[in-house]
């Protein structure tokens, strides 16, 4: 079968031919279907992410298809079932072999692109605003880097929750895919004074930042008395330093997410978060936007276009 493989970090991937694996105890082997990319991927090849396994090792963290088989002694899905499943690394090749209680049945309503597009970035942005935030009706969220892969999940979930949402983004092409999404309000980030702007607004309660660097700190400076601000990535290259004075005199939380922690020692939160947004997806609620869907032949081209930041929404890779 085909698979991306990195065989060392700091090397780009290359597409290897490997023996289709067999599922061990507790495990389900999935023809793959679709395979979603995330900035996680383009981290691991440098290793720099927090989970990179040791090369040589295959990409791709969430993906969609079809049961094949199950592992000795397993109980799960049968044969012939439609699956999502968060693989964490293995995704981006013609077959997988994923534990079963990372697994999830798809309802017939939502189809394998969809799926491939919403286990991380709608995940992330679920648990941070829901488990963590506590995002409550009416209150007023600011999502940065609006228009990229999670931060468009954010705008998406805010208003379903109810929240009244502003989002930042860099561009008028960007700034109308985050309004289709349902942002109230967009803001160009390249626009100065953020801080100005969103005080002008009324400030904010919660804000979703993906991107770091100044703009945290901006909106920081905009974010009412007891409001939250999660730290869910840096895909501006900066890690801000927060100055906590200003977290003592305005009573401010900021809180970290890393999604896949939560499989490690709450995974029952993760998979409630996880079973909800596919009920949402499939009553039409949610509608993962996929910018590109690409053969996994081009899958080096997906990452490319995460790494100049070129996508908006999902790029989706299809085995």
């Amino acid at each position: 079968m085909l698979s991306l493989r990195v065989e060392s970090i700091g090397q780009s991937p290359v597409l290897a031919d490997l023996p289709v694996p067999l599922p061990a105890a507790g495990e389900v082997q999935i023809g793959v279907e679709a395979c979603g990319l995330n900035f996680a991927d383009l981290l691991m090849t440098e290793g720099r992410y927090q989970d990179t396994p040791p090369p040589p090792f295959t990409l791709g963290m969430e993906i969609a298809g079809t049961v094949l088989s199950l592992g000795p002694g397993t109980d799960g899905p049968p044969p012939g079932s439609r699956v999502v499943a968060f693989a964490g690394q293995g995704g981006l090749a013609e077959v997988s072999c994923v534990p079963v209680d990372r697994c999830l049945i798809l309802p017939p309503e939502v189809g394998m692109i969809q799926a491939a597009a919403f286990p991380i970035a709608y995940g992330t942005s679920h648990l941070a605003l829901d488990h963590r935030a506590r995002l409550q009706p009416g209150e007023t969220l600011l999502v940065l880097g609006a228009a990229g892969g999670v931060g468009l999940t954010a705008v998406e979930i805010g208003k379903r929750m109810g929240a009244r949402v502003i989002a930042s983004a860099r561009g008028p092409e960007r700034l109308e895919i985050a309004r289709a999404a349902g942002a109230d309000i967009v803001i160009d980030s390249d626009t100065p004074d953020l801080k100005g702007q969103l005080k002008a607004l009324g400030g904010v309660d919660v804000v979703y930042d993906p991107v770091g660097g100044p703009a945290f700190l901006e909106a920081l400076r905009a974010t009412r008395p007891e409001g939250r601000l999660l730290t869910i990535g840096f895909a501006g290259g900066e890690v801000q330093q927060i100055p906590a004075n200003l977290l003592l005199v305005k009573n401010l939380t900021v809180i970290g997410l890393y999604w896949g922690g939560y499989m490690g020692f709450r995974p029952a939160v993760l998979r409630d978060s996880l079973s909800r947004l596919v009920g949402w997806i499939a009553d039409g609620s949610l509608k993962p936007h996929v910018s590109h869907v690409l053969p996994l032949t081009e899958a080096a081209v997906g990452l490319d276009l995460l790494r100049r930041r070129a996508a908006t929404g999902k790029v989706v890779i299809t085995p």
